[in-house]
């Protein structure tokens, strides 16, 4: 049985979003099931590189 696993950490802002640090959230995917948990840390937006879903 071949299982799929992908991890995605994103900048997740809120709508009313000013400036200022923003929670760092999670996304886990297993086998086409997806779930979302924030990981507890914050960062500016402006720092959060994408691509590598980093700092």
């Amino acid at each position: 049985m071949k299982t799929n696993f992908s991890l995605l950490f994103f900048v997740k802002k809120p709508k009313n979003y000013q400036s200022g640090p923003a929670p760092i959230y999670t996304r886990i995917k297993l086998n086409g099931q997806r779930s979302e948990t924030s990981t507890g840390q914050y960062c500016d937006p402006k720092h959060w590189n994408s691509s590598f879903g980093r700092m």
